[in-house]
């Protein structure tokens, strides 16, 4: 038999834990952030996934134009 948690994909996260913590805090008024502030746990992780794709991306490039010019 297996885990139900580990086959569905989705894990607990820190993140995931701390925007559920965030959520509670705004509903319940302890907290007078703003939305976005509230919710930055899952759009920041995203956000950092696409940094670091666009950086990857850009070093990957960087190394084929200086190959291109050491070629010539």
């Amino acid at each position: 038999m297996s885990d139900s948690s580990s086959s569905s994909g989705f894990g607990t996260s820190i993140l995931g834990l701390l925007g559920v913590l965030f959520i509670g805090l705004k509903l319940t008024g302890q907290i007078t952030w703003s939305w976005w502030w509230v919710l930055a746990p899952w759009w920041g992780g995203l956000l950092f996934v696409v940094i670091v794709i666009c950086a990857t991306a850009y070093i990957i490039a960087q190394r084929e134009i200086d190959k291109r010019e050491n070629r010539k």
